[in-house]
């Protein structure tokens, strides 16, 4: 039940509870500011304020070269870089942002631009550049825009999705061929009552709990169209929790999945203890590293059904007084080669459809971690944000709960999905 952000250190927590009461006037809701479209012809130049979330001093040289070489190709400019650290990020901004200082260009991923673009703070780039819907994927995009929401309020900036990681020796005991893995929930479902009945259920290839993003993944709708209330607690997302109940009433997940001594997925994964997980494009080199009796072990595939998309992104204050050179900043930052060399030192991909031509991330060398590595690149093609941004840390701790007593057997799954939908909209109010 975790929710992953892609994020330098920091997690965002709480910002859109707290929003409210920083002073920021009405919500905003239903509609964004009117937005110029951008002069493509406006001078680009004076002063354009930047800010950046835990990228000193590991990478301040790529920042300050970055910087000079805009302010080359744009002569006249001249851009401030702030840093704030990863802790306490989150009040900076809302600080930021209830004194009317909001920096011209910041980074925020999709949760915490949306709070700002309820109460019209962020620029509509997606009115200001319509170019921005032709040259980022569409998942990036769709990251910055909200349910209840007219606009895109975000340039996508650097990306990450899971992809599935299979145990070949494990599934070699089961008879299951691990050149040919699960690639659908129900496949999965499958292959565990093999791997549970073969091996006398000594073996596990499930261990982890479903969540929000499951839902998604079923066709489950999370949110009203208007963005104002949760609507999951439906007669597929009671199926999707029934199937984990009777699948873990018969043993095919383990037992402690349900306790606090549930050490998660990957971890039992690079245990040896179970034959699935999920990770990141470069996951595998942390498991061989960790465990290095599962080299030549691990096999990599495409994420189950729609990937996860983890997004982080560059934001353009309403505010701004040069809009031009904000944008023209976002854009640099963002462009394809500025991305791929960030994605080359920090392990993470570019948001342009353009770095699909780019063989680092588009070639393997034939080997699994570079296989891994091609396939969470292609997997940002289709991949999407599961959980809805307007979720909180409390929201999602609460729906956690009522899974686990849907999975228990403690309560149906009907009325875990009742509680959870109705906690989660008293929440979304307050």
């Amino acid at each position: 039940m975790r929710r992953r952000r892609l994020a330098p250190v920091a997690a965002l927590a709480a910002a859109a509870l707290t929003l409210a009461g920083c002073g920021l006037g009405s919500d905003g809701s239903g509609s964004s500011a009117a937005t110029p479209t951008v002069d493509a012809n406006a001078k680009v130049t004076g002063e354009v304020s930047f800010q950046t979330w835990a990228l000193k001093p590991k990478f301040t040289s790529y920042v300050e070269n970055l910087i000079k070489e805009f302010e080359a190709k744009y002569p006249g400019t001249h851009v401030t870089w702030l840093d704030q650290p990863g802790d306490g990020y989150d009040k900076k901004v809302l600080s930021q942002a209830s004194a009317g200082q909001l920096p011209d260009v910041v980074n925020l991923p999709p949760d915490f631009a949306l709070p700002l673009a309820k109460q019209q703070m962020l620029l509509d780039v997606g009115a200001a550049d319509p170019k921005i819907k032709d040259e980022y994927v569409e998942g990036g995009v769709q990251a910055y825009q909200y349910q209840g929401l007219n606009g895109t309020f975000g340039y996508p900036w650097y990306l990450n999705t899971d992809i599935d990681y299979w145990n070949a020796t494990k599934f070699a005991a089961a008879g299951l061929d691990v050149k040919n893995p699960p690639k659908t929930f129900d496949e999965l479902l499958a292959a565990a009552k093999v791997m549970h009945d073969k091996t006398g259920g000594k073996e596990y290839l499930m261990s982890r709990l479903p969540g929000i993003g499951d839902f998604t993944n079923a066709g489950v709708k999370i949110l009203s169209d208007d963005g104002k209330k949760f609507v999951f607690n439906t007669p597929e997302a009671a199926a999707l929790l029934d199937k984990y109940r009777d699948a873990y009433k018969a043993g095919y997940l383990p037992r402690d999945i349900l306790t606090q001594e549930y050490l998660g997925n990957s971890k039992l994964f690079t245990q040896g203890k179970v034959a699935w997980t999920t990770g990141g494009g470069n996951a595998i080199q942390d498991f061989v590293k960790d465990n290095p009796s599962l080299k030549g072990k691990v096999v990599p595939s495409p994420a189950l059904d729609t990937p996860p998309l983890y997004v982080q992104g560059l934001s353009v204050s309403a505010k701004t007084k040069n809009q031009a050179a904000a944008i023209a900043l976002a854009r640099f930052v963002t462009n394809a080669e500025n991305q791929a060399a960030f994605a080359k030192i920090v392990n993470i991909f570019p948001s342009t459809k353009a770095s699909a031509q780019d063989p680092y991330f588009s070639k393997s060398d034939g080997t699994p971690e570079s296989d891994a590595k091609v396939l969470a690149f292609e997997s940002l093609a289709k991949a999407k944000v599961l959980t809805p941004p307007i979720i909180s840390g409390a929201t999602n701790d609460f729906i956690g709960q009522q899974i686990s007593l849907a999975i228990s057997g403690k309560i149906s799954s009907q009325k875990a999905l009742d509680a959870a939908v109705a906690k989660a909209n008293e929440l979304l109010t307050q």
